[in-house]
């Protein structure tokens, strides 16, 4: 009966492993994964690489404020990343920023280049949809981060910069995490014929990454931890 329900969430769920699927499930994560064992079920889904930005070679003044630091409620601290999809032999650009306190997604941009335009439009949207700036916003040495435009923007608005050390992505682990997980759900997204399905597609994924997906740490959907 156990391995039948497996089955049906990983329908809807196809990169589910124990944990999550213990969580959905409401059973001990332990007798998940002896069942996992048992008939050897695996998540559909699992393993990608992605793009990371290459450090500026230009001095400034900003370092890594979040070490130590734990948000306590939302807009405390935000984190962003670039990351590439290889669609049909080309290459696009998928830039989001992450909530820390809640997991959630509130922003997120595609584009063919990774310039900072990309980033500068993904900070926009942050900004608007959250209906204010965060106190910190983290990301890594990126040229396309370290862009005047997108600096000036942040400074503007109050906001405090954190930058990773050079060569020190763990630094920005959540988002190294998300891109993780996220292109493991996903799947492979040479499926899709056109652009036009392609951008549906992510973007249907990180809806369902906001308000379907259970976030082990939160047990719950970033969305819905947001609202409590």
């Amino acid at each position: 009966a156990l391995k039948e329900a497996i089955n049906k969430v990983h329908i809807k769920h196809p990169a589910y492993g124990h944990k999550r699927l213990a969580l959905e499930l409401k059973v001990n994560k332990k007798r998940v994964l002896r069942v996992m064992k048992i008939f050897g079920i695996k998540p559909p889904r699992r393993k990608s690489h992605y793009y990371t930005t290459r450090s500026t070679k230009e001095p400034h003044k900003y370092t890594n404020l979040t070490k130590g630091f734990k948000p306590a409620k939302a807009h405390q601290l935000w984190c962003s990343d670039l990351s590439y999809i290889k669609h049909q032999g080309k290459f696009w650009y998928l830039a989001t920023i992450v909530d820390i306190f809640t997991r959630k997604v509130v922003a997120a941009q595609m584009g063919k280049s990774h310039g900072s335009e990309l980033v500068f439009q993904t900070i926009g949207q942050a900004v608007k949809s959250a209906g204010q700036a965060p106190q910190i916003f983290h990301s890594d040495q990126g040229t396309e981060f370290m862009a005047k435009v997108c600096t000036d923007y942040l400074e503007g608005l109050g906001v405090k910069i954190s930058v990773s050390d050079k060569s020190s992505p763990w630094q920005n682990g959540y988002q190294e995490s998300f891109f993780g997980k996220f292109k493991d759900e996903a799947g492979d997204l040479n499926r899709f014929e056109t652009i036009g399905e392609l951008i549906e597609a992510v973007y249907s994924q990180i809806h369902y990454y906001n308000y379907d997906r259970i976030h082990t740490k939160l047990k719950m959907p970033p969305a819905v931890y947001a609202q409590l």
